[in-house]
């Protein structure tokens, strides 16, 4: 600069300066993930730290003919409060020029589910007795206790650091219900103790709108490889109990898709006592789903265990995805008991195989099994309200072999809507597939 007239060399300084402070703005939003963008903008100081980055002093030379661009910076020091809130609105637009998605930024996020809001955990007028190996596991000697007396002090990253090392998980935030609010899930790893998670009625964990909560998958080797055979393995067993999940998505997941709030392959799992409440999995497509749970590869076709369990419950609490607004599964069996499914969406369009034109799913608007022989067993179970725009309102229940059975015990399913191909109302399944219907209402 120092070969120009001053009066450039000023106009330029303030040109880089402007460039500088834009490009680094710019650099900030594209180098935080999609998930972090909330946090990031929430910061109070985040404008003074870019600045901080950049004083005029390392921008501009030091020639005294420069003394105009640097008042010009001062200025700009000055105006920072204006760009801090022109930061926020503009996240949508920084989203599009990093090449990435609009998808799930502060602009476009709902609003936190309140779980107090919500209904109780379990069908009020499910009775049905509950075999020993479905009840919760006994927690009295835990291996992990998150808090130290307030809900402060159950933070995030203690409880996905207790996921990972496994064990027995507890929590000591106080006497009152409190949510832990996740920026990224709690992963198992296979090579750790057998996992049980209870919230003890009062605990909540959230994925914030933006990230899966809980994730198990044996085959998966950034988790451990503990076997030849990681689709039929015993361990490790998963267990969650007496929590409330909201506000899960798993959108953002391209590999392991579906499962808004719990995503599981292998060993065992099972959930007593829970609440999943606006939980999200992918939109659109022909075999994804699970916008609460997904599920495969249960040891020797064992069953997972739903008990107590409430998936939405009301108007403005349910769950959505392409396919099985509350459950999803590939080739697994369950035994749901005393749970209720209502006001869950499968929202995709196009069933499965995607008809022509179309990208696929919208099946099972309560719950969503696939595969081959697998069974189905609900006792005591509601499912009501729930809707789809391709098949099975309540169940989509298909086996490829025309093989497996679906059990229906002292349940009752109504009022799920949308929708063709019904063999009974709201279930889609195969005519010549095993069915036991006893004590139950269908209509």
């Amino acid at each position: 600069m120092r070969d120009l007239p001053s009066s450039w060399k000023a106009t330029l300084g303030t040109v880089a300066s402007f460039a500088g402070l834009f490009g680094l703005l710019n650099s900030l939003a594209c180098s935080v993930s999609e998930n972090d963008t909330r946090e990031v903008i929430n910061q109070d100081d985040v404008i003074t730290e870019i600045l901080e980055e950049m004083p005029p002093s390392q921008i501009l030379d030091s020639d005294s003919s420069a003394k105009a661009a640097v008042s010009a910076i001062t200025i700009l020091l000055g105006a920072a409060a204006l760009l801090k809130p022109l930061l926020v609105a503009s996240t949508l637009v920084v989203a599009l020029a990093c090449g990435g998605a609009a998808s799930e930024t502060a602009a476009t996020l709902p609003p936190p589910t309140n779980p107090l809001n919500g209904p109780l955990a379990g069908n009020p007028d499910g009775h049905y007795p509950v075999p020993a190996e479905a009840r919760a596991e006994d927690v009295s000697s835990p291996t992990h206790v998150i808090g130290t007396g307030t809900p402060e002090s159950c933070t995030a990253e203690a409880f996905i650091q207790a996921v990972a090392q496994g064990g027995k998980i507890t929590f000591n935030g106080g006497s009152k219900p409190f949510t832990i609010t996740l920026n990224r899930p709690a992963k198992v790893f296979n090579d750790k103790p057998d996992i049980v998670i209870d919230g003890g009625g009062l605990v909540t964990i959230s994925g914030g709108g933006t990230t899966r909560i809980l994730y198990m998958n044996t085959c998966d080797p950034n988790q451990v490889w503990t076997t030849s055979h990681c689709q039929d393995q015993d361990r490790p067993r998963l267990a969650v109990q007496n929590l409330t999940f909201v506000d899960g998505n798993s959108k953002n997941e391209t590999v392991y898709d579906g499962g808004g709030a719990i995503w599981v392959r292998g060993g065992r799992f099972k959930v007593f006592n829970c609440r999943f409440f606006n939980n999200v999995c992918a939109s659109l497509g022909p075999d994804v789903g699970g916008a609460a749970i997904r599920v495969f590869s249960q040891y020797q076709g064992l069953p997972v265990y739903v008990v107590n369990s409430t998936f939405g419950g009301a108007p403005g609490f349910g769950n959505t995805g392409s396919n099985g607004g509350g459950i999803s599964s590939i080739g697994v069996s369950w035994a749901i008991y005393n749970s209720l499914f209502s006001y869950n969406r499968a929202i995709g369009n196009g069933a499965n195989p995607a008809q022509p034109g179309t990208p696929g799913g919208g099946s099972g608007g309560a719950i969503y099994n696939d595969g081959n022989t697998m069974t189905l067993s609900l006792f005591g179970t509601l499912i009501e309200a729930n809707e789809v725009n391709a098949h099975g309102s309540a169940i989509f229940f298909i086996t490829n072999d025309h093989s497996g059975t679906l059990h229906i015990e002292d349940s009752t399913i109504r009022k799920n809507t949308g929708g063709s191909w019904y063999e009974l109302p709201g279930i889609s399944m195969h005519s010549d597939t095993k069915r036991q219907i006893i004590n139950s209402v269908i209509q």
